[in-house]
């Protein structure tokens, strides 16, 4: 065995040594051994421990794949977050301050994917182990929100009734004001006798709805999330914050930022998150690439009261972007890409000038690359915001007000 410093933490949250050799569950100062194999180290006892180790809160942790930073301190991880978001912008020639960090607590996560398989015994239902395809049973989850934690047991018996010994069940679970909103995937073809079974589980389980490669099995209730003054029924499976904390945090300071529009666009819209409380104090036009998602955002404004005028349309972003002269009209607009960005939307509201621009990523990458052609086009940035609603993970998210300072 050979002895290492580690010197750093990359960006899959494993340590770093000179090399580089990564080390998992490791962290920066700590002095390890270890055996090398290739770019890892291998068999790694930790000899002098950094002062942020901390004793993981959940015992599933050395095995379960769901978490990746149990062991480190949440000041270190927090500080760790800020730096990935700091070293993308610098690497476009950007500095920048962080204005906060936001992190969800413990048991906050109210929407997971769960796999699921039969075994000979009955099935098993958890998340995939750590860098391994075999799924870990976790009953003590310290990341699920409670009102979650049927998923692990429903999913169990969803593999039973429908699942294969062969394949897994994918099994998208969502906290709803309803109960559990359910959406599997990868299961047995869905007939008759199939569809009564899953019918009679969905409602022993009290879901509010499951859904089954696509098709819809059961609505006992309709599975609303609440947007401001309004509520939603999202379509199967469609995108939704982590948590309740986080998308508090990413809409305060969207609300911040946009403070004084009368005219607001929200771009990437999905099913009202930001648009609807904007829609409290400004009429918002909402464009989103899901015909179903703009569909419930309508529903969901026709519905509540006191609501400003909201139009919408479903309108692929990434292909079609909404051009510079359409969106001359707004004097604020709220951007929340995907991870991949978009770079052709962002030129257009460049070239349009719009005064001011919330912006909203889950990619430290595409936004660095995103704020400097913003910068470019006569923008000044304010602080960023970063938050962590995936806790334990290697995701971050963030948000940043763009205002236009030159004629």
């Amino acid at each position: 065995m050979q002895s290492f410093l580690i010197q750093r933490l990359g960006q899959q949250g494993d340590g770093i040594a000179a090399g580089p050799l990564y080390a998992a569950m490791t962290l920066p100062g700590e002095e390890v051994t270890g055996r090398v194999d290739g770019d890892r180290l291998e068999e790694v006892k930790i000899v002098t421990p950094s002062p942020d180790r901390v004793a993981p809160p959940c015992r599933h942790f050395r095995s379960c794949g769901g978490c990746a930073l149990q062991h480190a301190a949440d000041p270190l991880v927090a500080e760790w977050k800020a730096g990935l978001v700091l070293h993308a912008l610098s690497a476009r020639g950007i500095s920048a301050g962080i204005g906060s960090i936001q992190t969800s607590p413990p048991q906050s996560r109210r929407r997971a994917g769960l796999s699921a398989r039969r075994t000979k015994k009955g099935a098993l239902a958890g998340f995939h182990g750590r860098a391994s395809g075999s799924i870990v049973e976790i009953p003590d989850c310290k990341l699920l929100d409670p009102a979650l934690m049927p998923a692990v047991g429903l999913a169990e018996a969803l593999a039973i009734e429908g699942g294969s010994r062969k394949g897994e069940l994918s099994v998208l679970a969502t906290v709803s004001q309803a109960g559990l909103d359910v959406e599997v995937s990868g299961g047995k073809p869905l007939d008759g006798p199939l569809r009564l079974s899953l019918a009679q589980i969905a409602e022993r389980w009290q879901l509010a709805r499951l859904g089954w490669d696509g098709e819809l099995v059961a609505t006992r209730q309709p599975p609303e999330q609440v947007f401001g003054a309004a509520r939603v029924v999202p379509p199967p499976g469609a995108f939704l914050q982590a948590t309740r904390e986080g998308e508090a945090a990413l809409l305060a300071e969207v609300q911040t930022i946009l403070a004084g529009c009368g005219r607001v666009a929200d771009l990437f819209a999905g099913c009202g998150t930001f648009a609807l409380p904007l829609a409290e104090r400004a009429e918002v036009h909402a464009v989103e690439g899901s015909a179903a998602m703009v569909a419930a955002l309508d529903r969901g404004w026709r519905q509540a009261r006191g609501l400003k005028r909201v139009t919408h349309e479903a309108r692929d972003l990434f292909r079609n972007p909404l051009i510079a002269e359409d969106l001359k009209r707004f004097d604020g607009v709220v951007i929340d890409p995907p991870r991949a960005g978009a770079e052709a939307q962002v030129a257009q509201l460049a070239r349009a000038r719009v005064p001011v621009i919330a912006h909203v990523s889950c990619n430290p990458v595409t936004f660095a690359r995103e704020a400097e052609q913003l910068i470019g086009a006569g923008y000044s940035m304010g602080p960023v915001t970063v938050v962590d609603q995936f806790r334990w993970s290697t995701h971050v998210e963030l948000v940043a007000g763009f205002t236009l300072t030159s004629a």
